[in-house]
């Protein structure tokens, strides 16, 4: 209460004081407030500049490199008011380099049982060939053996031990890495992806039938078949040839726990974060190098990892068996 004293508050409110936090909406004034023995002090608004100084930054370096659109011009008006110079936006390039790199280059401290891999495509410069290319930023994020998420790791790329199930699309650098990277590990075809690449193979009209057919044979392998069997029967063969291919990999994640298999099918776990990362990039356009582009994306999965870690556990992960090493990121490298 209000003007309160009792033994356990250890400081007395003296007022507020106005601050502003430029964001990339605009100026938001705010009410700061003022303590008599030690300054206030939050989180909340250390977590929030961090995002939004790599966001203004890659802003800021397209700019100065000639990236120029609609968008990032509406942006740049916003600081506008701002005094920028290339000296600033070097020391704060500089100041989230080091932290992303401390986040990126942390040790795993507990054991990761699944591993997700997903892959975002962005137009980079290529500063040695002078031209912009499309580029796959591969992200790793884990379910722990305490069943929370955790970000693990990004690389970018010019494609795209101890683990026991790697989720990823149908990506064949990601399945050769399994292989080579993760002995033991069994790797498992996203069902979302798996039936996206099934439905490219019949007449758009028969979409919505025939995803609700696969949908209902996803449940065993003999289901499936019999599927397989139907689309001969209807002369698509492509489709059957599609479905045949992943056969041995759409039911890795029933030797799991059954409780698990919902959110250990697909790669949705890390849709949100594809989702936010194409957010910011499409106000940009364009990153002008690889070192942009990783500096705003590793400053968000800092901020989204921090979420799933103070949030509720995604997984009950008691009396799950054989967890992960700690060797998941050692063996990421086999990714590039």
């Amino acid at each position: 209460m209000p003007y309160e004293r009792t033994s356990t508050r250890k400081a007395h409110r003296n007022g507020y004081r106005k601050r502003q936090l430029k964001t990339k909406y605009g100026t938001v004034e705010l009410l700061k407030p003022q303590l008599r023995e030690f300054p206030f002090r939050t989180n909340v608004l250390e977590r929030y500049s961090r995002v939004e100084k790599a966001f203004r930054n890659a802003i800021i370096e397209s700019y100065i490199q000639g990236v120029s659109t609609r968008r990032i011009r509406e942006i740049v008006e916003v600081l506008s008011d701002e005094e920028i110079s290339p000296q600033f936006v070097s020391s704060v390039a500089k100041e989230l380099d080091e932290k992303v790199k401390e986040f990126l280059n942390r040790p795993i401290e507990e054991e990761i049982p699944y591993l997700f891999v997903d892959a975002s495509y962005f137009k980079v410069r290529d500063e040695r060939a002078g031209r912009y290319r499309t580029k796959a930023l591969l992200i790793v994020a884990g379910i722990r053996k305490d069943g929370y998420r955790e970000i693990l790791g990004l690389k970018l790329a010019d494609s795209e031990g101890g683990v026991e199930l790697v989720i990823s699309d149908g990506h064949r650098g990601i399945r050769s890495a399994v292989e080579k990277g993760f002995i033991g590990a069994s790797w498992q075809m996203c069902h979302v992806h798996f039936i996206r690449d099934v439905l490219r193979k019949v007449p758009k009209k028969e979409w919505k039938r025939m995803s609700r057919r696969l949908k209902e044979s996803l449940v065993s392998a003999e289901s499936l078949r019999r599927f397989i069997e139907e689309l001969e029967r209807e002369g698509l063969e492509d489709a059957a040839r599609t479905c045949e291919r992943y056969m041995e990999d759409l039911f890795n994640y029933q030797a799991f726990p059954e409780e698990h298999w919902r959110r250990i099918r697909t790669t949705n776990m890390l849709e949100r974060v594809a989702k936010e990362l194409k957010r910011r990039a499409r106000v940009i356009g364009a990153f002008p190098n690889e070192e942009s582009l990783t500096r705003l994306a590793g400053c968000i999965l800092m901020d989204i990892n921090e979420e799933w870690l103070l949030g509720r556990r995604y997984l009950n992960m008691d009396g799950f068996l054989n967890p992960a090493s700690e060797e998941v990121i050692e063996n990421f490298t086999a990714f590039s």
